[in-house]
């Protein structure tokens, strides 16, 4: 809902001042009030332009308008009530009135006849000269010039040695299991909050994943689950092959506790920051601290190249070798030669482009999302039934996603209703991502919990939200859904 304060007018505004005022707000209405401040009518470019055709002038003053009963509402709506009386009234604003006629607020239809949606691509404004680029210069297929700058460009910012730019996230966490000579039968540790995607790599090379839980302090892997496994699978003798750590929500995992145990047992770490672009661990870029790290560019990432990822690595051996796997394990001969089974993964140049544009915006996109979650943390500081994702303090959060869990101690509204309620009102929000070791394609994998008796994902999943955090998110957007978070704790239980 709008702040109404610059849309108020009186009877002695010219028609001038108005137009100038409409121009100024872009909200295409003002709200005519007497000189108690109660709502007298509603005024657009519309009814100015009648009034002038009507023999009027610019310095002619509002109070030549005729009388029109507003179409207003004087109780709290929600955004679908407030639409469907815009639809009822074939109007396009929607003035909400106190109990003494004094508008407090406005609807409009542009802003809740669309959905608000998770995460969003951001484009800037510099995309379009890579792009354009690439089309000029006919370098359309796989491979050129802007991959090569994009690899060059994120292995800049994250300060590794070396990177490999891919056809997906996906692609290249396969690609690091590969390379680490994980294959059929071999184990693989893998945090268990994540997607899908993080895990099913795993079974890409027959390998056997076992799943570690979160520590409540990070919502990441726990440090204490994963000494566990490791000290059961060293004296199995059935160490893995490798840890695959997932950073969750754009928040890197306690990666020196992690790295020291991997150390310990000679096990290499995957560093999975698909979702953690920008964020920082200890002063390092997030990914930059296993033996390989992941980025994604799918479309709702905190930035995009439409679709694709890129691997990492400080050691240029293995990130050379990742190039040769990704474009089809091709030998260097005058004719096409292959020895061993390779893949079709290769980032595109136009979509590189995508991506070197994106990159020069990524701090303000980081900026833009934590400062969404501080206004959601703001908000809604009084209800107690809301605990958010911490943020760990050796680091720096991008805040990918706002995500909370609901206290059921102090509420019985339960996060199945909450996600219903959001959905009827056009807001896109999700569970917290489903555990792997809950997933039936995953039935029966080994799962070590935080503690004994103890599983934190499973509480996370049960308990968790997360709302729309894209960082071209309006204010008006964040405001309908902040308004109807409020609606869903103020009452003991909602449909």
């Amino acid at each position: 809902m709008h702040d109404v304060s610059r849309i108020l007018v009186h009877s002695q505004v010219t028609v001038r001042e108005a137009l100038g005022r409409l121009d100024e707000t872009g909200k295409g209405i003002l709200l005519l009030v007497d000189a108690d401040g109660r709502l007298l009518r509603t005024v657009t470019d519309g009814d100015l332009r009648r009034l002038i055709l009507g023999g009027g002038s610019l310095d002619g003053v509002l109070g030549a308008l005729a009388p029109k009963t507003p179409v207003s509402t004087d109780a709290p709506a929600d955004a679908m009530a407030a639409l469907a009386a815009m639809d009822r009234n074939r109007v396009d604003h929607l003035p909400m009135i106190d109990a003494d006629g004094r508008p407090v607020g406005l609807y409009l239809r542009r802003d809740v006849d669309s959905p608000v949606l998770l995460s969003t691509p951001h484009l800037s404004d510099f995309e379009r000269q890579f792009v354009e680029e690439a089309f000029k210069t006919n370098w359309i297929a796989p491979l050129g010039p802007n991959v090569d700058a994009f690899e060059k460009e994120i292995a800049e910012y994250a300060g590794v040695g070396h990177a490999a730019a891919v056809s997906s996230g996906t692609a290249a966490i396969h690609l690091a299991l590969r390379l680490l000579g994980v294959s059929r039968g071999d184990s693989v540790f893998c945090s268990t909050l994540t997607f899908v995607a993080s895990a099913n790599p795993i079974l890409y090379q027959g390998a056997v994943p076992t799943f570690i839980d979160s520590e409540p302090e990070t919502w990441n892997m726990s440090p204490q689950a994963l000494g566990a496994a490791l000290e059961a699978a060293s004296m199995a003798g059935a160490l893995p092959k490798a840890v695959i750590v997932v950073n969750i929500y754009g928040q890197s995992a306690d990666l020196d506790r992690i790295r020291a145990l991997c150390d310990h047992y000679q096990v290499p770490v995957v560093e999975d920051a698909a979702e953690s672009l920008g964020a920082t661990y200890k002063s390092r870029q997030s990914g930059t601290s296993g033996r390989l790290g992941i980025y994604s560019f799918n479309g709702n990432k905190i930035i995009t190249t439409s679709g694709g990822g890129m691997l990492v690595s400080d050691d240029g051996d293995l990130i050379g070798r990742a190039r040769f796997l990704s474009t089809q394990a091709r030998e260097p001969a005058p004719h096409y030669e292959h020895s061993v089974v390779g893949y079709n993964y290769r980032m595109s140049n136009v979509l590189a482009g995508i991506g070197r544009g994106q990159l020069k915006v990524l701090e303000s996109r980081v900026a833009a999302r934590r400062a969404v979650f501080e206004r959601y943390r703001e908000a809604l500081a009084d209800v107690d039934a809301i605990h958010w994702m911490p943020e760990a303090a050796f680091g720096r959060s991008t805040r990918w996603l706002s995500a909370f869990v609901v206290d059921r101690q102090v509420c019985v509204v339960t996060p199945a209703q909450i996600l219903r309620r959001l959905a009827g009102e056009r807001i896109e929000a999700r569970p917290v991502w489903k555990p792997m070791h809950q997933q039936p394609l995953f039935f029966g994998s080994p799962y070590f919990s935080h503690e004994p008796g103890r599983s934190v994902t499973d509480a996370l999943f049960r308990d968790g939200i997360c709302l729309p955090s894209g960082s071209n998110m309006t204010g008006e957007q964040q405001g309908r859904v902040i308004d109807a978070l409020r609606r869903c704790f103020a009452y003991p239980a909602i449909a």
